[in-house]
């Protein structure tokens, strides 16, 4: 939550927003909830309700009602969609009231008991006599998938009083979307056949189907019909679209929840995500404040009984619980739930298969809202407050640096400079420097190389110097600091040394002065987490920049980039999918279902392709 006299301030929740799919909810003051919606990238689709301009008198109202958002990651567009319209079904909000179709979802109907079926969008009560495919997520989904159906098989889609009167091909004949079997220009055999291949595709039996289009792109591009190679291309990539893997109804799974904890030099965050029927039904976050940085086991083992058994008769407690991190033990918290519930319960933690990347994505959606909690202006203040009383100043820091050396046994040697402000990372100042011309592996080298570069820049008012330059190592690496800046004449920055504890853990750092004091802080001083913050930032941006050079020095694909992922994989992804756009956009299931990947090896290249 990010306020400023009472209103909403998106600047730093924005910040930190995913640029993943996923459903956005919207609550004011009282939290009731406002609005619920679905984004391809949720940070692009909740940037546009804070607009400037352009914006509608609806939206302006749903904007200055606004308390606070809440977020739900996803693996696919698709799967925020079905969220989406759950959650709508669940929590009605009044913003949402436009949504006039959300009580069925549609389906394909096929009127098989026809002597020449016919293919249609249905929503309702399934009274026909004939096959119903589906549902699907959406009209628009079902539409979609008619017209690519009619331009792949030609099967038809008029009414039966249209059909009967014929006397001569419609214009859908004529521009080769029906075969034309009203007036005898298809063979019933020919007729059945496009029929029982629709009916293949609309089953999942696809991969015959995609394979045709596959082989039909690689010829046009032998033989240099790029346009025509373009379209098979988009064809494939259409077809993969209708057989989504994600259903609304019909799972065995029974009743889950997922409860994951996130735990950071920052704060923790546990999240409870429900599952009921096979269908996730959204999640719900929560901060317990502990004093030191506990391991996730320590967080659930106190978290769950206190979250299943408070009140008067507690929580609904599920079948099964599936947890992030094993239970040292969990006998009595088992028996107890079975008795409050009147049945067995199962806890879970260590799942493969679909409950692992359940664990998976509730632990992504767990570190995003903690990021987001933390990056609130409220949080930042008094963090910043906390860092002018640890450090002994007049008054808080505006402005914060950090350097950190990331390498790979001396190679891609890359430097990374975070900057933070009163508004948290401040990611337009953020610079890398690629390290050259040192003995691989000397670090300090590479420390005083980046520093120099900088400063220099900043003494030529490139941009505002630092109140406080911290450096991500000990008394060696901050040396090279001062030397830098002694050279450089520069005065008026507090360098402050951030070396990790004997034990490496969170909390037990050592802050060390220029004079070679060591300052301690508390493991839950809210000024340590914004020193913790920084350096965990220039860390990553480090690793990042670092893994991007090693990269640019193989002239590799992205698909040759992913070890196991050899010629024979990588042909068969990009005939599978049309191309590596396909690919990138695909989610596990859909890769799992290309010939030679299994499913262990569609979560490593999900993993690649997106750095999870």
């Amino acid at each position: 939550m990010t306020l400023t006299d009472g209103k909403f301030d998106p600047k730093p929740f924005l910040k930190n927003l995913t640029t993943r799919p996923g459903v956005y909810r919207m609550f004011d003051a009282q939290d009731q909830i406002l609005y619920v919606g679905k984004a391809k990238s949720l940070k692009s689709r909740v940037s546009s309700y804070f607009r400037s301009t352009a914006l509608d008198a609806k939206t302006m109202a749903l904007v200055s009602h606004i308390h606070h958002i809440e977020t739900t990651i996803t693996n696919s567009e698709t799967e925020a969609l079905l969220l989406e319209q759950s959650l709508i079904k669940e929590l009605k909000p009044p913003y949402n009231i436009d949504f006039k179709d959300d009580k069925s979802y549609p389906y394909i109907y096929l009127s098989s008991e026809d002597e020449y079926p016919r293919l249609a969008f249905h929503r309702g009560a399934k009274k026909k006599k004939g096959r119903y495919f589906g549902p699907f997520p959406s009209a628009y989904s079902v539409r979609d998938s008619l017209n690519i159906l009619q331009k792949v098989f030609g099967v038809r889609q008029c009414e039966d009083a249209y059909f009967r009167n014929r006397s001569r091909p419609c214009l859908q004949y004529q521009i080769k979307r029906c075969s034309g079997p009203c007036c005898g220009m298809v063979s019933p055999a020919d007729y059945a056949d496009d029929v029982n291949h629709a009916v293949m595709f609309l089953e999942g039996k696809s991969r015959k189907v995609v394979n045709d289009y596959a082989d039909k792109m690689e010829a046009a591009s032998k033989e240099l019909a790029f346009e025509k190679a373009a379209r098979y291309r988009d064809q494939i990539t259409h077809l993969q679209r209708i057989q989504e893997s994600q259903y609304v109804t019909g799972a065995d799974e029974g009743d889950i929840d997922i409860v994951a904890a996130v735990v950071n030099p920052g704060g923790t965050c546990v999240l409870v995500m429900m599952v009921r029927g096979g269908r996730m039904l959204g999640n719900r976050t929560y901060y317990p404040r502990t004093r030191l940085a506990e391991s996730p086991t320590e967080v659930l083992e106190a978290f769950l009984p206190r979250f299943y058994l408070s009140g008067a008769s507690g929580r609904e407690i599920p079948r099964e619980i599936v947890l992030n991190a094993r239970l040292d033990d969990k006998t009595a918290l088992l028996d107890v739930l079975a008795e409050k519930a009147g049945r067995k319960v199962h806890i879970a933690d260590n799942v493969r298969g679909h409950r692992n990347r359940w664990v998976r994505l509730a632990e992504t959606n767990a570190e995003q809202s903690l990021g987001s909690h933390l990056s609130s202006r409220n949080n930042l203040a008094e963090r910043f407050r906390c860092l002018q009383e640890a450090l002994g100043l007049e008054k808080p820091p505006a402005r914060l640096e950090c350097f950190d050396i990331s390498h790979s046994s001396g190679e891609a040697t890359v430097a990374s400079c975070v900057v933070f402000d009163a508004n948290g990372p401040l990611k337009s100042d953020y610079r890398r420097f690629n390290i050259d011309g040192i003995t691989p592996g000397d670090d300090y080298a590479a420390m005083k190389q980046a520093l120099t570069r900088r400063y220099k820049r900043l003494k030529k008012g490139e941009a505002a110097l630092p109140d406080i330059l911290f450096i991500d190592g000990g008394k060696g690496q901050l040396s090279q600091a001062i030397d830098v800046l002694r050279t450089l004449e520069i005065e008026g920055v507090l360098m402050i040394g951030v070396a990790k504890g004997p034990s490496r853990k969170a909390g037990l750092e050592a802050l060390i002065t220029p004079e070679g004091e060591e300052i301690e802080l508390a493991p839950d001083n809210p000024g340590l987490h914004l020193i913790q913050h920084i350096r965990d930032e220039s860390h990553r941006f480090a690793i990042t920049a670092h893994r991007q050079r090693r990269g640019k020095k193989r002239n590799e694909s992205v698909l040759e980039q992913i070890s196991g992922v050899g010629p024979k994989r990588r042909r068969a992804l990009l005939r599978h999918f049309g191309g590596v756009k396909g690919v990138q956009s695909a989610a596990i299931e859909e890769l799992a279902k290309v010939e030679g990947i299994n499913l262990h090896m569609a979560e490593h290249i999900y993993a690649a392709l997106h750095n999870s």
